[in-house]
């Protein structure tokens, strides 16, 4: 039997060791080649790429053109940070090796930091993950929705308990998850998520409209939700009453890949996912499962690389200072 990639040597590239006995100078050097490859530095403030002046004492650069000064960070996710760098690239580095999530909590004992500051940061590197590629996804795609925060805690008399099937008694806080997955060589290649608050036919229609290619084939399961994709695409639909794939290589067990993944993030990791992050979690399972046969080196330096070209966040920064602008992503 082949053994799995993750317990292969080529999975382990990267380890913490190496982030906790980097020197300052070397983090900074990482992040900076991270932020501008090879070139020159890039001023935030007036989009100038030159030879600024770097004020060594300060770690800091002066724009030639503006006088603006700037630092390695600014206009980052990272912008205006208390920590030292790497800190912040531990964090990144914790966050890759974990196959499954990683909660905030963990994450502040793991760096002896407030759990404010793990809660937040953990949620830039989210932010950081969002795709916003509009190509749509082609040849063999998956679709299915999954149900989270719908549990309801029936009372304790028997008299008293009321009927969970009905609209009204259920979790106002009940939310669906689309997931949508491109079929690769191995597994799935590309996968797209979207929360919505049920599975129905209207949203369905609009959301593969959007996000699929008219050629492509679509796989999905015998939900209702999926009865109007039949007049624009070619549909493969199997009935999980009888079978979970069939004959002519129907099924959603890509996307059922996804859900699995994800349970086990919310169960056995973050616990508790409210309605306004649910999006930024679903992606990160997304991306995880994305990028579940690279090294933890390439997604290492993949993480960075996002952080470090992603603007500063409307949504996170000053948040416990009462900045609460998160977006909530709802299809």
């Amino acid at each position: 039997m082949a053994q799995h990639f993750l317990l292969s040597a080529k999975a382990r590239s990267m380890s913490l060791m190496q982030i906790f006995t980097m020197t300052d100078e070397a983090a900074f050097n990482l992040f900076k080649e991270s932020r501008w490859g090879d070139g020159d530095p890039v001023c935030p403030c007036c989009g100038s790429i030159d030879a600024h002046y770097f004020i060594r004492t300060r770690k800091q650069w002066r724009c030639k053109d503006c006088k603006h000064t700037f630092s390695i960070t600014s206009g980052t996710l990272f912008a205006n940070h208390k920590l030292p760098l790497r800190i912040y690239l531990a964090a990144i580095a914790l966050y890759t090796n974990t196959a499954k999530g990683f909660s905030a909590l963990q994450l502040s004992r793991d760096l002896d930091v407030q759990y404010k500051t793990a809660f937040v940061l953990m949620h830039k590197i989210r932010e950081s993950l969002i795709d916003t590629s509009t190509a749509k996804l082609a040849g063999e795609v998956e679709i299915d929705g999954a149900y989270v925060n719908a549990y309801v805690r029936p009372r304790n008399e028997k008299a008293d308990r009321i009927d969970l099937r009905l609209t009204e008694n259920q979790n106002p806080n009940k939310r669906c998850i689309i997931t949508i997955r491109e079929r690769g060589e191995t597994g799935a290649a590309k996968t797209k998520i979207f929360v919505v608050k049920s599975e129905n036919q209207a949203d369905m229609k609009r959301l593969v409209e959007e996000n699929v290619d008219g050629g492509a084939t679509i796989h999905a399961d015998e939900a209702k939700a999926y009865d109007q994709l039949h007049a624009k695409f070619d549909m493969k639909r199997i009935n999980h009453q009888e079978r979970y794939k069939g004959k002519n290589g129907e099924c959603t067990n890509q996307a059922e890949s996804f859900f699995s993944r994800f349970r086990r993030m919310h169960k056995g990791q973050v616990h508790q996912m409210g309605g306004k992050h649910l999006a930024a979690y679903a992606n990160e399972c997304a991306y995880r499962e994305d990028t579940r046969r690279w090294s933890t080196g390439e997604i290492f330096a993949d993480l960075i690389s996002r952080c470090a070209k992603k603007q500063t966040s409307r949504n996170w920064c000053g948040y416990w200072q009462g900045n609460k602008a998160v977006d909530r992503l709802y299809a």
